[in-house]
């Protein structure tokens, strides 16, 4: 018997082997959470053609907006674990399980993280209608206006409003959420002046804060952007440990083979690295990253606590 074992764990190996190096042999579906013309979207179809390149296959972005990124981690989720359905998941798949009861999957238990693709600070930006100019300025207005002000998000559950609820313990302000289906219609919403303003990501502000559409009043990061230096910290405007950060990464079912959760990671590690890439990620504000897959499943678990106790605080829930 264990003779047999011992043959039947060899093949086993020699067929995960066989199928990394034949892996791809057709065209790798990439599901975002979010819709097209976001920072998420940006950063996936940027990395999308790189891996095109390396792997020598399609790999096709696929938007599935809704629910707070709940309807793109089911699909990869329920999927076959064969490398052909990935998720390109971000930081709301860290906030999930603290706001919903029922879900038809579990963010620890039910993906395998591959690589952390990049990080990217979110902004407090206002409209230009505003008669704010820095933090303090709206801090001081929401206070003496309470729940007249109104903020936008990428959605109930997303970082974006978590970002808020944040600044609103740190803070004691209290404003009105307007939710929308995604970081573009926020954006949208805020430059209209439908709402006032709101927690957005670095590629999605930063061309309407240098034409003036959008005005920037603090960097949710621990220092400050290299792409927007100008603008203050959140900390360095007086919201002590305000950090909320944006970031993407690469995920796999749970139960895919070792050998092809391997190769998945060897050619993200080598996409990040190429200088034409971080060159654009730069450029959009963003800071490639690369880390381990046990690198990013510790980051990931640390977040999922981080804002479980945010959304226990500020008594978030969407079910």
């Amino acid at each position: 018997m264990i003779r047999a074992l011992t043959v039947f764990a060899a093949l086993a190996w020699m067929i995960a082997s066989a199928q990394a190096q034949e892996y791809p042999i057709r065209s790798v579906r990439m599901v975002l959470p979010f819709p097209a013309g976001g920072g998420s979207d940006l950063i996936a179809r940027v990395t999308a053609r790189k891996l095109s390149g390396q792997l020598g296959q399609q790999v096709v972005v696929d938007n599935r907006a809704g629910a707070s990124g709940n309807i793109a981690a089911e699909i990869v989720a329920r999927s076959q674990p064969d490398g052909y359905t990935v998720l390109f998941g971000n930081s709301s798949l860290a906030i999930v399980s603290a706001v919903y009861h029922k879900l038809a999957f579990d963010p620890v238990k039910d993906f395998l993280p591959i690589s952390m693709a990049s990080s990217y600070p979110f902004m407090l930006v206002s409209h230009p209608s505003l008669p704010v100019r820095n933090v303090k300025e709206l801090i001081a207005l929401a206070k003496a206006r309470p729940d007249a002000l109104t903020y936008a998000s990428a959605g109930s559950g997303t970082m974006a409003q978590f970002a808020m609820e944040l600044f609103r313990i740190k803070s004691g302000v209290s404003m009105t959420h307007l939710p929308y289906k995604g970081a573009a219609p926020a954006s949208v919403g805020i430059l209209t002046g439908e709402a006032q303003c709101g927690f957005l990501v670095m590629p999605v502000v930063q061309s309407h804060i240098r034409a003036g559409k959008l005005r920037g009043l603090g960097v949710a990061a621990a220092k400050r952007s290299a792409a927007m230096p100008e603008i203050p910290t959140m900390i360095e405007a007086g919201v002590a440990n305000h950090i909320a950060l944006q970031w993407n990464g690469l995920f796999v079912p749970a139960r895919t083979s070792q050998a092809i959760a391997d190769r998945l990671y060897k050619e993200m590690v080598k996409a990040l690295a190429a200088a034409d890439l971080r060159q654009r990620f730069e450029a959009e504000g963003a800071e490639p990253v690369g880390s381990s897959p046990a690198e990013f499943a510790a980051f990931f678990r640390a977040e999922a606590e981080k804002w479980a106790d945010v959304a226990k605080r500020s008594g978030t829930k969407l079910d």
